[in-house]
């Protein structure tokens, strides 16, 4: 009974923690604040989802933009080559509570529509950039950096053409994929228009369907090997769209195929939202210890317990 009594604490503080949104997008050094889940809507070009907690199943239709995602109200500028940034943080403002499992970064063109316009179910995305492990250190992912209070990294492609175009970034967070189901996704959109002159796009074949472009049982979805270390890892999805340039032709490979993630994360000006259920009162970021489930530290009948947290 002790043990018991110990580990729902553990696995409560867990939860409030394991959920968490996009903050802030920084397109060439400009930041755009997002919006906490449901929580007050102000004018931003990142889409409101309306809860932090973590998406399941590679069909969910949450996996576009996230869950019930809302147009924005306003369309950040961009070129190509601009550096971007990502600031993910926890659902009560802390630090991103998650470090094991790749961020990728897709575009989609909304056509002649301006993308607070556009409906995202219609999108056709292709990828510009992903990240899996540390380069030179096969046992840490890039994620890390973002529990650290970095950032995530990308480029807007620096031959992509005119035009207007959503923004996708996303976080699979394996923690609890060595059980068929068991990865959740947080995926965020924002809305940008790209100038310049270039003439860069997609092909057919480097386009996707997102849900759609992943399946439950792809090998870096579901992973019993993710905390073995040195296991090679796979990137889902489609791989880097074949017009960017240094982009392979080929399938995702072990490692991080995009800028590492550096810096550390913009403040956000949003206020406290919706947070696990499991919490009953507002917390503070002093008071928050970030706790992480590893599986391969469970036994069976524990590690069963904490997934049913989550």
């Amino acid at each position: 009974m002790k043990s018991t009594s110990l580990l729902i604490p553990l696995f409560g503080a867990a939860c409030v923690s394991a959920h968490g949104f996009l903050a802030t997008v920084t397109i060439n050094g400009k930041s755009y604040t997002g919006n906490v889940p449901s929580g007050t809507t102000n004018p931003s070009i990142i889409r409101q989802v309306s809860t932090p907690d973590p998406n399941k199943g590679a069909s969910n239709p949450a996996l576009t933009c996230g869950p019930n995602a809302t147009d924005a109200s306003l369309i950040g500028t961009a070129n190509p080559g601009d550096a971007l940034t990502f600031s993910w943080k926890g659902a009560d403002l802390s630090n991103w509570p998650h470090n094991t499992g790749p961020m990728l970064t897709y575009m989609a063109s909304c056509g002649s529509t301006t993308c607070d316009k556009f409906d995202d179910t219609q999108a056709k995305w292709f990828k510009i950039s992903e990240d899996g492990k540390t380069p030179g250190d096969n046992s840490t992912w890039l994620q890390q950096r973002l529990m650290n209070g970095g950032v995530a990294n990308s480029t807007i492609p620096s031959n992509l053409a005119p035009g207007n175009y959503l923004l996708r970034h996303e976080i699979i967070a394996l923690h609890l994929a060595t059980s068929l189901g068991g990865a959740e996704f947080y995926p965020a959109c924002a809305q940008i228009t790209v100038g310049g002159s270039q003439t860069g796009a997609p092909s057919a074949s480097d386009l996707v369907s997102i849900p759609g472009a992943y399946s439950d049982n792809d090998p870096g979805i579901f992973d019993p090997n993710v905390f073995t270390p040195d296991a090679p890892y796979v990137f889902p999805g489609p791989p880097i769209a074949s017009f960017i340039a240094g982009s392979s032709s080929t399938a995702s490979t072990t490692g991080a195929a995009s800028p590492t993630t550096t810096g550390a994360a913009a403040a956000s000006s949003a206020t406290t939202g919706k947070t696990c259920k499991i919490q009953k009162r507002a917390v503070s970021n002093d008071e928050v210890d970030i706790f992480v489930v590893r599986p391969r530290h469970l036994s069976r009948i524990m590690r069963r317990l904490a997934e049913s947290m989550y």
